[in-house]
């Protein structure tokens, strides 16, 4: 397990990455960011790059569930 002061360090740095790769369009940019970061710590990489995927899934997942829903009540009106 990680230290927690790394953790929290990449959680934030995480959000940060993620709110400006959604900004300037570039899906990778977490990859580069990475790659600053492998440089120097490899731990500090790793729990980003952890904290980076997570997110994202999570947020794949939603996305899934409310298509999942919209797909549902189209196909099942309520009357």
């Amino acid at each position: 397990m990680a230290d927690p002061v790394v953790v929290e360090l990449a959680n934030k740095l995480a959000e940060e990455c993620l709110a400006v790769q959604g900004e300037v369009g570039d899906d990778r940019l977490f990859m580069k960011v990475g790659e600053v970061l492998g440089a120097s710590s490899q731990t500090l990489e790793e729990a980003f790059l952890t904290a980076v995927r997570t997110r994202m899934a999570n947020d794949a997942g939603r996305r899934f569930l409310a298509q999942q829903l919209k797909a549902h009540r189209a196909a099942n009106p309520k009357t």
